[in-house]
């Protein structure tokens, strides 16, 4: 026969060990999507995009290279590589609203000389901007408010959100809010 004290040890190792089974169980199915789509419009350059970037557990690098295209910097129409922990948070915001929604695109990748001009016109631009790297983008959602997806964005809490009057910043450097 099992003593009181034993059964409570094993009842408590269960207890602590299945939230953290289903937390884990959670995160994988949340993170395993089957597709990711993004409709884009550059406000800048009147480009629009409507993609399948992943499909089955595989990224399309063709369908990555025409996203970075539309999300290069519109100054200088240089192109970087835009991380896909990024692309992916802007997916995952606008699957929230709705999975058919385009994506009015302000900002994604910003070369430094663009950067440098936004500065010295005195917009509110970092001067190490994470835009600069590929890691952040500027955008809104018609018909969204910016509370609303300030609020969806900062839920992820997988790196910064600011909100500004016409459109939402997101990166994926720390987190952070504004």
């Amino acid at each position: 026969m099992i003593s009181r004290r034993k059964f409570l040890k094993i009842f408590a190792l269960i207890a602590a060990y299945l939230p953290l089974q289903i937390k884990y169980t959670f995160a994988i199915t949340k993170n395993n999507k089957t597709e990711r789509i993004l409709n884009l419009y550059n406000i800048h350059t009147d480009e629009k995009l409507n993609i399948k970037y992943y499909h089955s557990g595989i990224y399309d690098h063709d369908a990555i290279d025409k996203i970075n295209y539309i999300l290069r910097c519109h100054y200088t129409d240089e192109i970087k590589p835009i991380n896909l922990k990024v692309i992916d948070l802007l997916c995952d915001i606008k699957d929230r609203v709705g999975k058919e929604k385009e994506v009015y695109i302000i900002s994604g990748y910003r070369s430094s000389l663009y950067n440098d001009y936004l500065k010295n016109t005195g917009r509110n631009v970092a001067k190490n901007s994470l835009h600069l790297y590929g890691l952040a983008i500027d955008f809104s959602i018609p018909g969204i408010y910016n509370n609303k997806l300030f609020q969806i964005a900062k839920s992820f809490r997988a790196g910064g959100v600011g909100k500004y009057t016409e459109f939402i910043h997101i990166d994926i450097g720390s987190v952070r809010y504004w």
